[in-house]
């Protein structure tokens, strides 16, 4: 058994036991009021030193004002108006007294205190990314900018007026050539973005670029397979890292740490992603978090999450970057999450894990050709923020939840027929035709634990808070049709997923809680505290609190409180930071898929913000 420790982790342990986290730097969001980012910091902490909503006010937000990010097309020959809705993932940002947000058909600066449009600019042709934009402070005689993506274009507008930037590439955009459907994220002069996977591309697709921010000149590109010669290419057997699609960077937003000028990139799973018989090794740099020059896009160091990844649990979310205390030094460290359900603290520097990481034994594969990989990494700690593995008597019961939904769900695992698991990174079971029926039931799922949200990080406690959601997947190898590029493939019921529709809901077949909130003390690495975060109104009031599925996740600030939405209830949440009691809650129009954020309007005011499905949401005390 491989095992990776840092030198002297017992030392640093019983220090850290004994100290306060840091953060990663003083000028920690809120200090100005705004909201420059996607999670607020380049170290993605999700903190605002804001304090005005305290523990005991906060019970009396109300709200301040909305705003619909739908458009308003013109519906025929009438003339008349309809709204053309848009499921958003955006987190707003506020800079310099401006609310910046991406609406279906263009971009929108807000009066952050009262939502009133300020200036709009549709475009022409397709749509913004759903889920964010970034701002150029300017510099060398140009004004400050805004920058998205919209499909393979990068565009600039003047943060002013709406208006393009003429000198930025071709008229204000620029051909990514791979689109990318998040965030930009902006250094100096330096614009990031990632890459999302579109069927049928060939090769180098997964790799991270940089611009410049002034021109909109490539600066560099990031191959996250590795060419020969290069770190890691020999993880690939033969040939099989030519033309490889899949390690992707596709997540919302990136992290850095300025003093080193080191960003993180998080790389997804190679393609195709359920059969690697055609990729036999590891696979670097897929489910990797890997460290690279912001400037250059060199390579510094890598720590793959998942050797040859069968399941799509890639690191779904930037690490969140921290500092921890350690004999009267600091240790510079990161947390990353994956779907896999674990998280690994490593430090930021080097790689290297903090609380140590072992090689064990993996589940093999029966499927013909497939070599999975025979270990794979696990933290020693934290425990894992998620299922793991499934046990026949995990399933629900009558007293757990309803008798309509436990004989709901033994329905559907007679249907199954044989359920198949052995546990963490559990191989998809080969079922070739004229077999029984069988399927293994994956858990965390196909939609992960943690997903796209990230973690927020507390430097007043030490404590890193992750969301995570229980929702099993079933699914099976089985040959493919001949001439099909690969010999076998994932298949599986439809849906895939372990629940059942009760209601207009869906609800897991497995006892809850389905949704969890988990406060990791990094001074230690075990839990301070976790929680279940969501209602089932179905069930009786005993039992409504199951937790509910979310893939967004919490901020925190300064007083003290997490807000977090995220669940499929359609919830808005303040809960105590220290001991994850819920101390406010409102109803939203619809779903809150989205991370909320928090600013200082011109009146002085602490607000809230979160967008439900397609509108803005803010929230002040009166």
């Amino acid at each position: 058994m491989k095992i990776w420790r840092n030198m002297g982790i017992a030392l640093m342990t019983a220090t850290l036991l004994s100290g306060t986290a840091g953060c990663v730097s003083e000028a920690s969001v809120g200090a100005s009021g705004d909201w420059p980012m996607f999670r607020g910091d380049p170290a993605g902490t999700g903190y605002s030193r804001m304090s005005e909503i305290t523990r005991e006010n906060v019970a009396g937000l109300r709200p301040a004002w909305s705003y619909s990010l739908s458009a308003e097309l013109a519906d025929g020959p009438s003339g008349q108006e309809a709204p053309r809705p848009v499921n958003s993932q955006a987190t707003p940002i506020v800079v310099e007294g401006v609310m910046y947000v991406p609406a279906s058909d263009g971009i929108v600066a807000l009066e952050p205190t009262t939502g009133q449009v300020l200036w709009r600019h549709t475009l022409a042709d397709g749509a913004p990314s759903r889920r964010g934009v970034a701002y150029w402070p300017g510099g060398a005689g140009r004004t400050p900018r805004i920058l998205f993506t919209s499909g393979r274009r990068l565009m600039a507008l003047e943060a002013g007026t709406g208006t393009p930037v003429d000198d930025f590439g071709d008229a204000g955009e620029v051909d990514l050539v791979v689109p990318y459907l998040s965030v930009p994220f902006v250094y100096q002069d330096v614009v990031v973005v990632g890459a999302n996977t579109p069927p049928g591309s060939i090769g180098g697709i997964g790799n991270a670029r940089a611009y410049d921010a002034i021109t909109g000149r490539k600066i560099w590109e990031f191959d996250s397979v590795p060419q020969p010669g290069s770190v890691g290419h020999e993880t690939w057997v033969g040939d099989s890292w030519r033309d490889r699609l899949g390690a992707n960077a596709w997540p919302f937003y990136f992290t850095m740490d300025p003093e080193r000028e080191l960003l993180y990139l998080p790389l997804a799973s190679p393609i195709p992603g359920a059969y690697g018989g055609d990729r036999e090794g590891a696979n670097l740099f897929g489910n990797s978090v890997v460290a690279v020059n912001i400037h250059t896009g060199e390579y510094v160091w890598h720590f793959q999450t998942i050797h040859h990844d069968l399941w799509d649990a890639d690191p779904p979310a930037p690490p969140v970057l921290l500092d921890l205390p350690n004999d009267g030094q600091t240790v510079p460290a990161l947390g990353i999450t994956t779907k896999s359900g674990y998280i690994y603290f490593l430090n930021r520097a080097t790689g290297e894990p903090i609380f140590g990481v072992e090689e064990r034994p993996a589940p093999g594969s029966a499927v013909p050709g497939e070599a999975a990989y025979p270990t794979q990494p696990f933290p020693v700690l934290p425990p894992p923020v998620a299922r793991v593995g499934y046990e026949p008597s995990d399933l629900v019961s009558a007293d757990d939840t309803s008798l309509e939904h436990a004989s709901a769900c033994a329905e559907l695992v007679e249907q199954i027929g044989i359920i198949h698991n052995e546990g963490p990174f559990t191989p998809w079971i080969y079922r070739p035709e004229g077999s029984p029926p069988a399927a293994t039931l994956l858990f965390p799922g196909l939609v992960g634990g943690p997903n796209w949200g990230g973690a927020a990080f507390d430097p007043n406690t030490g404590y890193v808070f992750v969301f995570s959601q229980d929702l099993g997947s079933f699914g099976w190898a089985q040959p493919t049709d001949e001439g099909a590029p690969l010999p076998y493939d994932r298949s599986g019921p439809q849906p895939s997923s372990f629940d059942v529709p009760i209601g207009e809901l869906r609800l897991p077949c497995q006892k809850p809680p389905w949704g969890q909130l988990f406060a990791i003390d990094t001074r230690t690495g075990e839990f301070a505290w976790q929680r279940p975060v969501g209602v089932t109104e179905s069930l009786p009031p005993d039992r409504a609190l199951t937790g509910r599925p979310g893939r967004a996740a919490t901020i925190v600030t300064a007083s003290g409180l997490l807000f977090i939405a995220s669940t499929d209830d359609n919830r808005f949440r303040a809960l105590d930071a220290v001991t994850g009691e819920e101390l406010w809650m409102v109803s939203l129009p619809d779903r809150g898929n989205a991370n909320p954020m928090t600013y200082r309007g011109a009146d002085g005011r602490q607000y809230v913000a979160v967008v439900a499905t397609d509108r803005v949401m803010v929230y002040a005390l009166p």
